[in-house]
Formats: C-alpha cells, structure tokens, sequence
C-alpha cells in the first residue's frame, strides 16, 4: 500500500544518470559562482578578446580557490565529527586516500552469480549430508537465562530509527532518509510493529527477504569470473531496525553473563582488525623476550557465513541459556529466508537460503560469533593459544626450543580442530 500510494502521489520518472554524485562542499553561493564563470567563459569564445580572457581567468582563479577551501573545510568538520568513531574515521581516510574504482567491465548476468552461490554452499553442504545437526554435549545449564524479549518504548525505537546509517535497499518501499524524516508520524505504528515481534517471538516473511549485491573480493581480481566475488546481503530498513532491537537486549545479556569469546575482535564494541593485530604481536614478542619459539597457524574458512547450520546455531543459543519467546524469535529469524542476487540491471528469481546468516546484517556476525565459540575451549585444551576476527582464527603456539614434541601437539590441535568444523558444517579453506 505504501508503494502504491507513492506511485500514485510521485510517479516514476526517467531522466539521465549522473556520472558521478555531486560533491557535498558545493553549497549554492559555489554554484551560484560556477554559473557566473561558465557565462564569463562562453563570452570569451565568443569574442576572443583578452579583456574577457583575462576576465574568465580571474573568476576562474577565484572560483578554484573558493572550492579548495570549501572542501578542506568539509573533510575538516567531517574528521572532527568522527574522532571519537574509529570506523568512520577510517572510512572518511578510505574514501580520499583509495576512491572506489569504476564498476568493473564483466559480462556475467545475475543468473550465473545466483548458480555460483548456491552451487559453492550445496557442495560444501553435501560434505557434511551424513553429519549429525548437533553441536555436540550439553553445556552445564547455565543460572542465568533470556527467555523474551522486552518490548521496547516509541523513544526506543524512535532512536534506532534515527541512528541507523541512511542507506537504501531496493526492497525498501521509500528510501530511508525519508523514512528517518517522518519517523515521528510512523513512531505509534512502527513501536507496535516491532513489539508485536519481538513479544510474539515470530519474524514477519517480509523481513527475511535479502537483495544480494556481487561484490569483487579485491580490486585486482580478474572481475570475469564468478569465484572473485563473494556475496552481501542487503536488507530492507525495517526488517534492519527489529534487528537492532534485538541486538541490543541479546548483546546486554551475553555481556552480562561474560559468554562472549574475549579472544574474538570482530563485531564487538571497542575491538577491531587493530586489537586482533596487537593481541597477536604482543603475544609473539613475549614469547621472544622469553626465549621461546614460537608458531604461527592462519586458519580461514569458505564461505563460513553462509553454511552455518542452523539447527548446531539453535542448539548454541540453548546451551547459552536462550529460551521461549527469545529462543522462538531467533529460530523465526533464520527459518524461511529467501534472497535474490542484483547484477547491473538484472535480478535473478528467488533462492531459499536453509542454512548461512546474511552477511551485512545487523544479527549476522553476533550469530556468527556464538556459532564458533566453542572452538576456544578445543584449542585451549592442547595449549595454543589464539585469537579471532571474525572468521579467521589465528593460533599461536609458543615452546621452548628444545621441545621436540611441539609439533606433535600442533598436529593433534589442528585435528580436533578438523573435527570440531566437520562437526559445525565448516569448511577449512
């Protein structure tokens, strides 16, 4: 009905595509100026007199000191903004020192991607057919347990309306600026939708629906071929805000009750690729100051987002203490999804997802992260130690030099760990 509605009040239009999006230092004295100089240049090419020449370069010294200085003043408050905001920090850096190349020449269609996802999951699927969907023993039952979800209040949610970044998806019935703009006249329908949720432990289908956008995993790889891109999730602002609300009730509980991995930096608050970093050097430099020798082990996964399975997940939140209306809610969350791949002005036909957590989802790397937590307890047991970002485990592993058994107790390790992912349907890469 929203849809409809817009399209009746604002009807579609078409009209030529920018090349490239207009740069936010131009304010309207600018334009206003940039006016006044491409006249002052027509009227030269016309007349060729100096006098205008003259005239045109003038403004035109002016007019490119005026943008400088607009645009050192832009960048200035946005680092200013973000100073205490690491990530946005990096981005603004990101964005001036690397600009994002242009779209990479293929001739690939939405078809082929969709069939190089599915194929490259079915196959490592297919792997584990004969495995059974638990995670093995039980947990000790915990004191502490989340059994609902509270309903949030309309300033609640009001603010995680207003604080999400303002991106777009194409499922999206208007886009989410204007959702942000108006927000107080949805906030009655918009608390009761999201509580009515919440409360009832059930996840509306429309909200499990995902647009996947190819992305090339680096900008060097040969863009014609389907392995180089890996895929994400886009989602619709909605469906992203109810998992906002439950993100932050199930990260307070999970904090609370220390069963979080403190040796996994990614997805969590005051950690990043640089913690992960500095834990590992530190560790290794340590070890040398102690005269010890010391192994390094990089394990990465394929396609670790997208073969969770989700039967091992639920048992997880159980273990965690995760029950009734929570525990529902999160088993409605991963139970019939569907998504569809976008490529150029193509869009392939709907795939159901049965197992995997979007990745650029709000819940996905938190689900994530509870899903591998129990490999900490498998490497600790032989002596490594190690730490994680994301889904990519570092093991370290430090021994005197004349320990001539090291290597065996690295073997031993790195075979229970093939067992643990065999166990939990993942791939070593």
């Amino acid at each position: 009905p929203l849809s409809a509605s817009f399209d009746f009040l604002c009807p579609l239009s078409c009209r030529p595509a920018r090349s490239s999006p207009p740069a936010p230092w131009l304010d309207d004295s600018l334009r206003a100026y940039r006016t006044g100089l491409r006249a002052a240049e027509r009227k030269w090419r016309k007349t060729r007199l100096p006098a205008d020449l003259a005239s045109f370069h003038s403004l035109l010294s002016t007019f490119s000191s005026s943008v400088s200085a607009a645009k050192a003043t832009f960048y200035h408050s946005k680092f200013q903004a973000s100073a205490s905001n690491p990530r946005k920090l990096f981005a603004t850096f990101s964005s001036l020192l690397n600009p994002p190349p242009p779209p990479p020449p293929s001739s690939l269609s939405a078809d082929d991607f969709v069939n190089h996802f599915e194929k490259k999951v079915d196959d490592i699927r297919s792997s584990f057919a004969k495995s059974n969907d638990t995670a093995g023993p039980a947990h000790t039952a915990l004191p502490c347990a989340l059994t609902s979800f509270s309903p949030l209040s309309p300033d609640e949610i009001s603010r995680l309306v207003t604080a999400g970044r303002p991106t777009t998806c194409p499922l999206d019935p208007n886009p989410y600026s204007l959702l942000q703009t108006i927000s107080g006249d949805l906030l009655p329908y918009l608390t009761s939708l999201i509580n009515s949720s919440l409360t009832a432990g059930y996840v509306p289908s429309v909200f499990k629906r995902a647009r996947v956008a190819p992305l090339l995993k680096k900008p060097t790889l040969d863009p014609s071929h389907v392995n180089n891109y890996r895929p994400v999730s886009l989602l619709s602002f909605l469906s992203k805000t109810l998992e906002r609300a439950v993100l932050g009730q199930l990260s307070c509980y999970l904090s609370q009750n220390d069963l979080l991995d403190p040796n996994q930096s990614g997805f969590k608050t005051g950690h990043s690729t640089e913690t992960a970093l500095l834990c590992v050097t530190e560790a290794l430099r340590t070890a040398k100051a102690n005269s010890l020798s010391s192994a390094l082990i990089l394990l990465d996964l394929s396609a670790a987002f997208d073969t969770v399975n989700h039967q091992i997940l639920l048992s997880t939140h159980s273990e965690l203490g995760i029950s009734g209306a929570a525990h529902a809610w999160i088993a409605s969350y991963l139970t019939g999804r569907s998504y569809q791949v976008a490529w150029r002005e193509s869009v392939s036909a709907p795939r159901a997802l049965t197992t995997g957590v979007p990745q650029g989802s709000v819940l996905g790397p938190l689900l994530f992260s509870l899903y591998t937590k129990s490999l900490g307890s498998v490497i600790s047991s032989h002596g490594l130690s190690y730490h994680c970002y994301a889904d990519d485990t570092q093991l370290i592993f430090s021994f005197p030099p004349s320990d001539n058994q090291a290597a065996n107790r690295i073997s031993a390790c790195l075979a229970d760990i093939s067992v643990w992912m065999t166990d939990h349907h993942l791939k070593l890469n």
